[in-house]
């Protein structure tokens, strides 16, 4: 009679670091949530399940997670970034206005659109680092500068509020290829954004979890000073996760422009918050120190699920918002409560 009690112990002691291991995981409230909503488009949607829709929900959700990765890794150390949306959008135009006028390969347009989207980056990272302005107020300066940009120097320079299509430039396909083309794996078609996300998250959660980059960003996040005061180069992790940011606008901003040829320039105003709700909802915080790539990547595939599960179900596409706004209050309110259990047992 007195073994089972022993046993029982035993069994809890196991138990116990493994459910304090979960609690601590920031996408742990995320994941319980795309499984909820998952569940529930598979009931109410009937064409929800086939492998064309789910291929859909998966590209609608890496064109969000593209950006919410490096989004997220900015939260964890502490930023936002409001010109991530129309940053997008600039890498876009950049290529294509850039190859149009000046007549040349489309690779020289794509790099030069790198260049210029690490600069505005960087600029975000310095201005931070240089004036102490919230980057509440600097991205929001920057996002405005670059909505103007978009719209002034399109017209001014195609004289629409469009690009000129380049389709039958030299290199048009070979960049196609790598940013905008059809992969087929089970008889399914898939874009390649699909593998540029996952890519994303892989390095992403490296960084965080294997580099002492990642140390710093969380350090960084935490309490800046604190970082300063034993070594941490917080001005220069700042400045790069900015970069970062950056970097996968580019990658986003060549799908746009590879995937349809032509490029609204008043596109991608108001990505940007999408792209930190995803974040949000994957279990960053907003005062910053605390959140995972993958947590992101998560909220992103929410995003797609939910963008493409009302329409499955033929409800009226206005309660996307409706819907994404509850999800964001119950995914904070389920992260806020998950990481005060997870406190509680360490």
């Amino acid at each position: 009679m007195t073994a089972a009690p022993a046993v029982l112990t035993e069994d809890a002691a196991a138990r116990g670091p493994v459910v304090r291991r979960l609690l601590a995981r920031p996408e742990l409230g995320a994941v319980v949530g795309a499984a909820a909503v998952f569940v529930f488009f598979a009931v109410a949607a009937d064409s929800f399940l086939r492998a064309s829709s789910l291929s859909t929900v998966l590209y609608a959700s890496s064109t969000i997670g593209i950006m919410a990765v490096p989004v997220a890794l900015l939260m964890i150390g502490g930023e936002f970034d409001l010109s991530a949306g129309v940053m997008v959008t600039g890498s876009a135009l950049v290529s294509s206005m850039f190859s149009y006028q000046m007549t040349a390969n489309v690779w020289v347009g794509v790099g030069v659109s790198l260049l210029v989207t690490l600069a505005v980056g960087f600029f975000n990272g310095w201005m931070l680092t240089r004036t102490g302005l919230p980057s509440f107020i600097i991205t929001l300066g920057t996002f405005l500068m670059l909505t103007g940009l978009n719209l002034g120097l399109t017209k001014l320079i195609s004289g629409t509020v469009s690009t000129k299509g380049i389709g039958d430039m030299e290199g048009f396909p070979s960049a196609r290829a790598v940013f905008a083309s059809h992969l087929t794996v089970g008889g399914v078609q898939l874009q390649v954004t699909i593998v540029w996300w996952l890519a994303l998250v892989a390095v992403a959660t490296w960084i965080l979890l294997r580099t002492r980059a990642g140390n710093w960003i969380f350090a960084v996040g935490g309490n800046a000073e604190a970082a300063r005061a034993v070594g941490v180069p917080v001005d220069r992790t700042r400045i790069g996760l900015y970069m970062g940011v950056g970097l996968a606008a580019w990658i986003s901003g060549q799908h746009l422009l590879f995937n349809y040829d032509v490029v609204q320039s008043g596109e991608g105003v108001g990505n940007e918050l999408i792209y930190i709700a995803a974040a949000v909802i994957g279990g960053c915080l907003l005062t910053g120190g605390y959140g995972s790539a993958a947590g992101a990547a998560v909220g992103a595939l929410i995003f797609g699920m939910t963008s493409k599960g009302i329409v499955y179900a033929q409800w009226d596409p206005n309660w996307f918002k409706f819907f994404l706004g509850a999800m964001l209050l119950l995914a904070t309110l389920l992260n806020a409560w998950i990481r005060k259990r997870a406190e509680a047992s360490s």
